[in-house]
């Protein structure tokens, strides 16, 4: 469920898209379909990524929808670092991956910062026996800033992170514990110096706008205090409810508790107005940059149709025109691969047409569409494919016609994700997305 156009109410559902089509139509059955495409080799040039999914967090956040454990001891997390550094292998003797050379690499979370400095470091030697990412262009490192100190972070350094993200997503105490982060304020902070003395390429912030609590005031504080920090850039999301959160699972009274869109949207639009006054630009509905040479290469990689190989328990991946997610259990992801065989629990094959409308709506949210792009890509003019919900956009005030480009205004781009929708094809209308 991607959230209506006239919606104001925060209400339980999936708000942020993030692929296309939706997750909820992704099926076992068509996994015999990717094995074949995964067992073929390619030549059409497209970029690589890797995605390693580190599960482990000290607590889980209430409004946290990702696939975490925060119970699990020494031995299970070093069998589940063996069973991950196992999958990159498999996957690198793969057809369709063998010999390409890996353009991005992403450690996410979870919390890729609880590994200790020598459980990382011996991560990634396992890693590097079967790919290299010296030469990638970025390497994405997440991070809980209550996990790091000065040793850990030399250590994410030192196996070749180019750019560090802090999910601090507010500088409120208050806040911060309500919502159920295990930092504090004062841990940041202390992070991101050390950070800065460590000498890390780029420094990315997150920040929530609408956590439970939020009040225009401690907003306003926490994005003052962020932008005096001086990030390379800054990434801000607006609160949802998915359905497996602990807040959505309060039902009705969580609804009460968490800020409506058009506070959200506010409150994205003075975090950005504060930001552009010190000197960064907007990168896309979401992030902020200092440095108009600083790049999001993973996020943008897959805008434009990357195929990216997502390892780790309920990860998902792209191979040639195939979507593929891994088992979402823990043992059973990794007793798949003590037994020798790739994770997979299901898979989409994906038509031309859905390809072109998957990078169509991502690319949505960097807030302009160059229609020469998908001219030269797909053969297609978008402004007529899509003429419909382009026309009802414009009148709406949301889009305008700039040469051969569509730009989304402030207030289109403030709430882009709602406008995704009826881009879809109409099967994958009004459905559950995940």
């Amino acid at each position: 469920m991607t959230l209506p156009l006239s919606a104001d109410t925060t209400e339980v559902g999936s708000y942020f898209v993030a692929n296309y089509p939706p997750f909820s139509f992704w099926r076992p059955e068509a996994l015999a379909q990717a094995r074949a495409v995964i067992e073929s080799p390619t030549a059409d040039g497209s970029p690589l990524g890797l995605y390693l999914h580190v599960p482990f967090c000290r607590k889980r956040c209430k409004f946290c929808y990702f696939r975490v454990y925060t119970d699990k001891n020494a031995r299970e997390i070093e069998r589940y670092v063996a069973a991950l550094s196992r999958e990159v292998d498999i996957w690198s003797r793969q057809p369709a991956i063998a010999g390409r050379r890996l353009g991005f690499v992403y450690f996410g979370g979870g919390t890729p910062s609880y590994l200790s400095a020598q459980q990382l470091r011996s991560l990634v030697d396992r890693l590097r026996e079967s790919v290299d990412w010296d030469g990638a262009d970025e390497v994405t490192f997440e991070c809980e800033p209550g996990t790091l100190n000065e040793r850990k972070l030399e250590a994410i350094r030192e196996i070749g992170v180019t750019r560090l993200s802090l999910g601090i997503e507010s500088l409120d105490d208050g806040i911060l514990a309500e919502n159920g982060r295990a930092h504090r304020s004062a841990e940041c902070l202390e992070a991101y110096a050390q950070a800065r003395r460590i000498g890390f390429e780029q420094i990315n912030v997150d920040l929530i706008a609408g956590m439970v609590g939020e009040t225009d005031e401690n907003w306003r504080d926490s994005v003052a205090r962020t932008v005096a920090l001086e990030p390379d850039c800054a990434t801000i999301y607006q609160m949802e409810l998915p359905f497996n959160t602990v807040y959505s699972r309060e039902g009705a009274a969580a609804k009460q508790l968490v800020a409506d869109w058009r506070t959200k949207r506010r409150w994205v639009d003075e975090a950005f107005a504060q930001f552009e006054g010190a000197g960064y630009s907007i990168s896309s509905a979401y992030t902020v940059v200092r440095d108009s040479n600083t790049r999001f290469v993973y996020r943008d990689a897959l805008w434009r149709g990357a195929d990216l190989i997502g390892a780790g328990v309920a990860s998902f991946g792209h191979i040639q025109g195939v979507h593929v997610q891994n088992l979402d259990g823990f043992e059973p992801y990794i007793e798949r691969l003590e037994a020798g065989e790739l994770p997979l629990g299901r898979a989409l094959t994906v038509t031309e047409h859905q390809r072109l409308v998957r990078e169509f709506v991502l690319q949505l949210k960097k807030g302009s569409i160059d229609v020469e792009y998908f001219r030269a890509k797909f053969g297609v003019d978008v402004r007529q494919e899509f003429a419909p919900a382009i026309d009802a956009h414009r009148a709406a005030g949301w889009f305008v016609d700039e040469d051969d480009s569509i730009r989304l205004t402030r207030a289109g781009l403030l709430r882009v994700d709602s406008l995704l929708e009826p881009f879809f094809e109409p099967a994958h209308r009004n459905a559950r997305y995940t």
